[in-house]
């Protein structure tokens, strides 16, 4: 493949050692070309828009926004933007979220390169290519907050106020006090901050 056939992705993730490495290694071979980096969500987008890459390749778990919130920035103004998602918790909601969004694949950080690279020539070919163990952990659903709960915690997490939150999920302030109780109760915490930090802990965000 000449360098003018290669995939170009745009390489986004928080851990900076680790995107380097995965970005040289990925581009060893002149298959794939890393032509941006990201270190948030937002960074992301605006990257992704910039360079219109074959492939983003996305970590779920990052500042500003996290992977699912710029996937869908990115896909209201380009849908047909192909998309592997990487993650180090792959819980039933938020695989069915990212699948929901248009995210093809959907893999395991832990992956071997040679792995992340095969899902991006699928990817970049239309196929839908999720890793069997994430498949296997996302089925395995011990969570015991229900979507809404975990969708205020995700926003509290980030350091939203409650009336923040109400606006952000087109909520009533009210109703979004219910869900953190709840939340709060189900994870056996004292405030909702605690309790977003113990879900996403015990990898329930």
């Amino acid at each position: 493949m000449s360098e003018a056939d290669a995939i170009r992705i745009v390489l986004a993730d928080d851990e900076l050692l680790l995107r380097v490495a995965l970005s040289a290694l990925l581009t060893l071979d002149g298959t794939i070309d890393v032509v941006a980096q990201a270190g948030n969500g937002e960074e992301s987008v605006t990257a992704t828009l910039q360079h219109h890459p074959d492939v983003l390749v996305i970590d779920l778990e990052m500042p500003e926004m996290d992977g699912l919130e710029a996937v869908a920035s990115i896909m209201s103004t380009r849908p047909e933007q192909r998309v592997l998602m990487l993650t180090r918790h792959a819980r039933q909601g938020v695989l069915r979220r990212a699948l929901k969004l248009g995210v093809l694949g959907f893999m395991s950080k832990g992956a071997d390169p040679e792995e992340i690279a095969e899902a991006i020539r699928k990817v970049n070919e239309g196929q839908r290519w999720i890793a069997h163990d994430v498949l296997e952990a996302s089925v395995v659903d011990d969570s015991p907050l229900t979507e809404r709960e975990a969708d205020v915690l995700r926003e509290t997490r980030e350091g939203y106020s409650v009336r923040d939150i109400a606006r952000r999920l087109h909520l009533a302030p009210g109703t979004v006090r219910n869900y953190l109780s709840y939340a709060t109760q189900k994870t056996a915490t004292s405030t909702r901050h605690d309790a977003a930090r113990a879900a996403r802990d015990r990898g329930w965000l």
